[in-house]
């Protein structure tokens, strides 16, 4: 995995697009969290995971 930094820009970029992916999806609003929470904490728990270890 590499350690590039990302510009605000592209950030920004890529959130849109995955906002309008979700828009488009056959997911209703109220379900996002159950796709979302879980990946938020995964994410966490792999940040901690690099600064432990």
């Amino acid at each position: 995995m590499t350690n590039e930094a990302i510009t605000i820009h592209e950030l920004e970029s890529h959130l849109w697009e995955a906002a309008n992916i979700l828009r488009g999806s056959p997911v209703d609003r109220t379900d996002w969290k159950s796709y979302i929470l879980p990946l938020l904490f995964f994410k966490r728990i792999c940040d901690v995971w690099d600064e432990e270890y």
